[in-house]
């Protein structure tokens, strides 16, 4: 019995599922056979069909991308397979000293005269435009036929029962019986053939890599002029200056060591606190590239120094016999660092765990707090420029951050050396 509920209960999703695919995958063939068909049925003049025919390929334009957005929503809903969407987006409006607006392409007298041209040459340019045509065109004579047998057998079997002959009533059972039968499987193949025909192809793949990797160079290429200027400010205003009072000191106390030798076991005195600041200076410095525990003992211990200086009550667990290369073990303690830091800044949190730990092929790292939640990536925060970094050796970042708490992070990085 419970099998047949089960049973009973997919095919009734299954119908409804079927429905909605046969009619997202049979909207663009209505169009063009309501094209056909009213001219020459309701106006009588078949000439009409041409400004008709225009109308339809206008409306299979713009409907395109709209049937292949529900296609992947419905795939990634109920088959659980997400289908990137691979269109090209726009770059930034700019607005030019002369008053007019750049938009990538040409300019205009008005920001919305920009965008709107923005997007109908980006959407000529683009690959993924005819990708998608060329979906809406296979997808009737695949995925609607299989999806509509369910509502076709209900329809023949309402008008079969309406008939007075036993045959056609026992034809519309025939097909009310098939109709139910292939129900839980008429809609699943929306998966395969969506994967197969709206999937990024290999150009399209390559191009987003090479776009991805152009955007990783650049904001490498920025972080590292901000933190040579970071450096050469430091030095200049810190350290450099305290070297210069200290020989100034020096090269008094040595002029005064034989008239006034008091005067001058005082001024060297401030030049030995001087060089003493000084080095603390540069430790800092130094400190803020690549602590030293790091260079000298690992991640692990890089990241458990840092836990005990951190003014959250912090654990880790780890492997103790990890180790891999050093820009990874780099990028990932000063994520882990940032992570820690953003809990106590903004999250108001009390405590936090870091978890650290070999994964198929590259390094894991989960840290988790227990401050109050809501943390988000933009584009000019921390996390998008931890984002970014990880980035550059293929890595990942992904956030769980509910209002309220607790807040999970987990950084994926690839790395051959394990």
């Amino acid at each position: 019995m419970r099998q047949v509920r089960s049973w009973v209960a997919d095919a009734c999703v299954g119908f409804v599922r079927g429905c909605v695919v046969a009619v997202v995958s049979l909207l663009i063939p209505a169009v063009w056979v309501a094209a056909v068909a009213l001219p020459v049925r309701w106006l009588g003049n078949p000439w009409l069909c041409i400004p008709t025919f225009v109308w339809a390929a206008l409306g299979t334009f713009a409907l395109s991308r709209v049937v292949c957005r529900v296609f992947r929503s419905l795939v990634a809903k109920w088959q659980g397979t997400v289908i990137p969407a691979g269109y090209r987006q726009a770059p930034p409006v700019v607005r030019m000293s002369t008053g007019y607006w750049w938009n990538g392409f040409s300019y205009s007298r008005s920001s919305r005269d920009a965008h709107r041209e923005q997007q109908w040459r980006l959407r000529w340019s683009d690959p993924a435009t005819w990708r998608d045509l060329r979906f809406t065109g296979i997808a009737p004579v695949t995925v609607g036929v299989l999806a509509s047998v369910p509502p076709a057998g209900v329809v023949a079997a309402v008008i079969g029962f309406a008939q007075p002959t036993l045959s056609l009533r026992l034809a519309g059972a025939l097909a009310l019986a098939v109709s139910f039968g292939c129900a839980p499987y008429a809609w699943r193949s929306a998966g395969p053939v969506a994967v197969r025909f709206l999937g990024a192809s290999s150009a399209m793949t390559l191009a987003d890599r090479v776009d991805e990797l152009t955007a990783q160079r650049a904001d490498t290429t920025i972080a590292q002029a901000a933190e040579i200027r970071r450096i050469e400010r430091d030095l200049h205003d810190g350290a450099q200056a305290r070297l210069v009072a200290l020989g100034l000191s020096l090269a008094t106390a040595e002029k005064l060591l034989e008239t006034d030798p008091d005067q001058a076991r005082a001024l060297m005195r401030e030049a030995r606190a001087g060089a003493a600041t000084s080095l603390t200076e540069l430790r800092e410095l130094v400190k803020g590239i690549n602590p030293p525990v790091l260079n000298e003992r690992g991640l692990i211990d890089a990241v458990r120094a840092f836990a005990l200086d951190s003014p959250l009550e912090v654990t880790v667990s780890a492997d103790v016999q990890l180790r891999v290369d050093p820009p990874i073990e780099s990028a990932v303690y000063f994520g882990v660092a940032e992570l820690v830091t953003n809990a106590v800044k903004h999250a108001q949190a009390t405590r936090a765990g870091i978890a650290i730990s070999r994964g198929g092929t590259g390094i894991v790292v989960d840290v988790e707090d227990d401050g109050r939640g809501g943390a988000r990536i933009r584009a000019d925060g921390g996390l998008a420029g931890l984002r970014r970094r990880l980035a550059v050796f293929d890595g990942t970042l992904e956030i769980t951050s509910p209002a309220g708490g607790p807040t999970h992070v987990k950084m994926v990085v690839p790395c051959a050396s394990l």
